[in-house]
């Protein structure tokens, strides 16, 4: 699930500080919201936020060093139509940006047509990537796992299994072999893009990871800064599973990838099993550096029948 809409007020506030921006024009509605049709069919921010374009409507408009030049240097008739048709695209926001002044008529459009004007003296760029940043975080759609979430040699790495199989202490012992921990227990998943879902910790269990006898553990005070991340690309789910369910349900050598599809995105998936005996840490970090080769387009498994096809050519010549 995702919001279908944000105020104005709360864009304005929520950025108050970092963009040193001023509320100008267009007061009369600050709850005034993005259209929720066009956050429902936004691909992305990129969607929702832009530099001053008359093709899309229902988003942020941002108006820069040139967009202010093309608007002023326009003789009376055309600068009153090139900012009518501004409206017609029924912005959410205006941000005036580069420490530009608005055009007077542009500040009048806005009060007239109730539309909220910002003004700051921060590049239009960077205020492209903050909203933009801000608006994909917000509108992303989400969901909740149960698992682990760790980055491993540089993978985003989501442990996953039946509850009592060692998940958090088997991330503790990946922990003490320098990798990073980003949520145990309950992991925030979201789309950030049409292939890229990220995953995130709740506020509530930032750097605390829970081992059965020992309670709550605080990664980041014990092992140091380098031990937790804020978030990372989910790239591949280890799902563990008793062995005999191993037996039972998944063949040993799997002859393709598996992938588990999340919020529409498919994630590679491995399956392990865990009995007396077997070191975990090492088996995880393997189907990682596994993961990591098949990425880079080297598939063992295809060689290994490549060689084995090439062996019983060989064979029968002979």
């Amino acid at each position: 699930m995702k919001p279908s809409s944000i105020s104005a007020e709360a864009l304005f506030e929520e950025h108050r500080t970092a963009l040193r921006w001023e509320w100008v024009a267009g007061h009369a509605h600050p709850e005034r919201r993005f259209d929720d049709a066009a956050v429902r069919d936004a691909r992305s921010a990129a969607d929702l936020v832009g530099y001053l374009n008359y093709i899309h409507p229902y988003r942020v408009q941002i108006v820069g060093r040139r967009e202010v030049a093309y608007l002023s240097q326009s003789a009376d008739e055309t600068l009153e139509r090139r900012i009518s048709r501004i409206v017609t695209l029924e912005p959410p926001v205006i941000i005036v940006a580069d420490d530009q002044v608005p055009p007077d008529r542009l500040t009048a459009m806005c009060d007239r047509a109730e539309i909220p004007l910002f003004v700051t003296a921060e590049s239009a760029g960077h205020v492209i990537d903050v909203v933009r940043g801000y608006l994909s975080q917000l509108f992303a759609e989400r969901t909740t796992r149960h698992g682990v979430f760790m980055d491993i040699l540089g993978l985003g790495v989501l442990l996953t299994g039946e509850s009592g199989l060692g998940k958090s202490e088997l991330g503790l012992e990946l922990i003490s072999h320098g990798h990073g921990l980003v949520a145990d227990d309950a992991v925030d998943l979201y789309r950030v893009s049409q292939t890229a879902i990220e995953g995130r910790c709740p506020e509530l269990l930032i750097n605390l990871l829970e081992v059965r006898g020992i309670g709550l553990l605080d990664i980041k005070a014990i092992f140091g800064e380098t031990a937790v991340r804020r978030k990372m690309r989910l790239k591949l789910i280890v799902h563990l599973v008793r062995k005999e369910t191993m037996e039972r349900e998944f063949e040993r050598l799997p002859y393709e990838p598996m992938y588990e599809e999340i919020l529409g995105v498919p994630v590679r998936k491995v399956i392990i099993a865990v009995d007396a005996g077997r070191n975990l840490a090492v088996l995880v970090e393997a189907a990682v550096r596994n993961t990591i080769l098949q990425l880079r387009g080297i598939d063992t498994y295809q060689e290994f029948i490549q060689r084995h096809q090439k062996a019983m050519d060989n064979g029968g010549e002979g």
